[in-house]
């Protein structure tokens, strides 16, 4: 009677090469996230950025921003997610937002939390000047 199955050798050959595989994949995978976490929090920032200047713009603002922080998380979403303190990495995409404004001007910043969540902190100021 002939016995089927694989034997040892082959189950480690397989073995190895999905570990080959997972090794090349993973570090991709890895900066994919950190690629995409930046993205969205150079838009975050630029969102509250436009929010603060639709708000200087118009006839309730007068030429003004926002008073406080609070008084842009009252109308704004965005700014109650990001500017809430404390908006931690998990909750706001790896990064830690930073929100000051004032009748004079404003500056959101958004710095990764860690080097795996990002590389590059994004700064919003008067006038809508983002950088980098």
């Amino acid at each position: 009677m002939k016995k089927r199955g694989f034997t040892l050798v082959e189950i480690m050959i397989v073995v190895a090469i999905i570990a080959l595989l997972a090794a090349i994949a993973i570090p991709n995978l890895l900066g994919a996230r950190r690629t995409a976490n930046e993205s969205a929090a150079k838009a975050n920032i630029k969102i509250l950025g436009t929010e603060e200047e639709t708000f200087a713009s118009s006839i309730t603002g007068d030429g003004a921003y926002y008073a406080t922080t609070a008084a842009l998380q009252a109308q704004s979403a965005a700014a109650t997610k990001f500017c809430a303190v404390p908006c931690t990495a998990a909750g706001c995409g790896g990064y830690i937002y930073t929100c000051v404004t004032g009748v004079g001007g404003y500056t959101f910043t958004a710095a990764p939390a860690s080097e795996a969540t990002g590389t590059i902190t994004f700064t919003c100021s008067t006038g809508g000047v983002m950088t980098p």
